[in-house]
């Protein structure tokens, strides 16, 4: 499938100046299909996960009825599901923009703030560990996260950023406006929802390895990971989510017994594609399919409401639109959604990155800190710095 064929004519009279100044250009360049938009027709109304369903549903009814421009919603959802998405109707679907050669990285000095430090992050891992020994829940997982802030010497550039994110064949480039100026951009690997149709398809990640430019090294990380039981029992808490949501909507749904190793860049995961077809395809879209798996325990822990709520207590700041979801819905219900991971936030010369891990039972603070470096490295590789703000070798 592909959309990049112009599908809508002007951008409504009522749309403001801010507006029209604003980048309103979204990005999802994903296998499935890929789709870029450019300009503001009209937002959805902002609201939680659990209204997204019926604030879809109404929105293309009023397209139906005679509302002007495409018969397609983008955007991002985020981590909080009682928090304000982010979504909205382009003024058209525009040809994929000309590919920019590799661009070096900005030159420049650049401020990294880590929040919370690494001690810090090591401190709510360890918090998380003794709750999960506790017998007086039902813990079993906790996906904790850490932040850096980076502050340019100038604006960033995003399409350079972008550009310089496309180079990973194991992730999904993505970008997209999160309101008040910001951009979300990222190249994500983990498919949380496709449908075209009755058929529908998820590729969940659970258990990760940082890979090495050593080819022995390296091969040794994939064996480990492939072999880890901690990591196996983090993989399944995740694929038998994701199953127990959909199995009511389908009347086939399939999985492997096992996860295989899928690779990006920079790190090795253990992933498994499951696919089911539908019940009734025209009584749920893509959109209210993303509404009801996300946060998966991937990104936040089982189950979830337990998981979330410590996350709230211990990460001790608002994850925004990092561990969401960003992606597309049409008029028939069909849409992709990635889950919204190895991504920063940029606005001006500001931007703010985040990586978790998955803790469970066997975890240490440090393995889990050594795991949230590794993961911020696709996005470190693309500002052209390390964790410390140094700037990298070339090639590196």
């Amino acid at each position: 499938m592909d959309l990049m064929s112009p599908l809508a004519d002007s951008v409504s009279a009522a749309q403001s100046d801010a507006a029209r100044a604003a980048d309103w250009s979204f990005v999802l360049a994903a296998r499935e299909a890929r789709v870029f938009t450019d300009g503001l027709s009209r937002r959805l109304t902002p609201g939680g996960a659990e209204t997204l369903g019926a604030r879809v549903r109404a929105f293309f009814d009023d397209l139906r009825g005679g509302a002007r421009g495409p018969a397609l919603l983008v955007g991002a959802l985020p981590f909080d599901r009682q928090a304000d998405d982010f979504l909205f109707q382009p003024a058209r679907v525009v040809d994929a923009p000309t590919a920019l050669a590799y661009p070096p990285p900005p030159s420049g000095r650049w401020r990294v703030t880590a929040e919370p430090t690494v001690e810090g992050y090591q401190a709510a891992v360890a918090a998380a560990l003794k709750v999960l020994a506790s017998t007086d829940n039902d813990l079993t997982k906790v996906v904790l996260s850490r932040s850096l802030r980076l502050q340019a010497d100038t604006p960033i550039d995003v399409a350079a950023l972008a550009a310089r994110l496309a180079g990973d064949p194991g992730a999904v480039r993505f970008g997209t406006p999160i309101g008040q100026g910001r951009r979300l951009v990222g190249a994500s690997p983990e498919l949380l929802i496709a449908k075209t149709g009755a058929s529908v398809r998820s590729h969940p990640l659970a258990g990760s390895a940082r890979r090495s430019n050593d080819t022995a090294a390296d091969q040794a990380a994939a064996d480990s990971l492939d072999h880890s039981d901690k990591d196996h029992r983090e993989h399944a808490l995740v694929v038998e989510a994701i199953l127990d949501i959909l199995a009511p909507h389908c009347r086939q749904l399939t999985a492997p017994s096992q996860p295989e190793l899928m690779g990006t860049q920079t790190m090795w995961h253990l992933g498994t594609h499951i696919e089911g077809k539908l019940k009734r395809p025209d009584e749920v879209s893509a959109a209210e399919l993303a509404a009801a798996l996300h946060p998966t325990p991937a990104v936040a822990g089982s189950p979830r409401k337990a998981a979330t709520d410590l996350i709230h207590r211990l990460e001790g700041y608002e994850r925004g639109f990092y561990a969401g979801a960003v992606g597309w819905t049409d008029m028939a219900g069909d849409g992709v959604w990635y889950v919204s991971l190895r991504c920063a936030e940029v606005a001006g010369a500001e931007a703010r990155l985040y990586a978790g891990a998955g803790v469970v039972e066997g975890s240490t603070p440090e393995g889990e800190a050594a795991e949230t470096s590794a993961k911020f490295q696709a996005m470190l590789r693309a500002f052209g710095i390390d964790e410390g703000g140094q700037p990298l070798d070339h090639g590196a």
